[in-house]
Parts: structure tokens; C-alpha cells; sequence
């Protein structure tokens, strides 16, 4: 399991406590974040012209892109956001 680094900026943009931080750290360190390079551009540039309201799910694409180009799951408590993105193979935990 890993973390994209575009998860961990959405993430860490956010107020967060220093708890949550030290967690955050212990099961997914910063340093050991996925990256998004070229395929991962291409991918969420194809997915951007493929799917509706793109101009506001910019984060949400590359991050999709991230595990289409991967062939990872994407786990995910916002199933809405993900859900209408062909070939992203989706869990959501329960």
C-alpha cells in the first residue's frame, strides 16, 4: 500500500494535529510517497477529457491517474468522486 504524493498534499494542506501527522508518517512516510511523472500526466490528461465536471477534479484525476497507470486499487471514503472514472478500480473501506 503507498500513499501518491498528490493524496499526501490534499491531506496535509489540511488542519491536522500532530497526532494525526505522527500517524500519517508511521503508515505511509512522506519520503516513500508515489510520484506523478509522465505517465501519470498523460493518464489524467486523457482522463480529464473523458469525464464530466473535469475543470473542478483536477487533484481527484491525478490521483486517479496515479493508480490507473499503476494498476493499484484506490481506496477512497469519497466513492462520488471516483466513481465515474473508466478503468480505476476502486475499494471503498467499510
Amino acid at each position: 500500500m503507498a500513499i501518491p504524493a498528490l493524496v499526501l498534499f490534499e491531506w496535509r494542506r489540511g488542519p491536522r494535529n500532530l497526532a494525526e501527522l505522527a500517524l500519517q508518517e508511521a503508515l505511509f512516510p512522506s519520503d516513500e510517497a508515489v510520484s506523478f511523472g509522465p505517465s501519470e500526466a498523460i493518464e489524467a490528461a486523457e482522463l480529464y477529457r473523458s469525464v464530466g465536471r473535469s475543470r473542478s477534479r483536477e487533484v481527484d484525476l491525478a490521483i486517479a491517474a496515479c493508480a490507473i497507470a499503476r494498476g493499484a486499487e484506490l481506496w477512497t471514503q469519497n466513492l462520488a468522486d471516483f466513481i465515474d472514472i473508466p478503468g480505476l478500480n476502486i475499494h471503498t473501506p467499510v
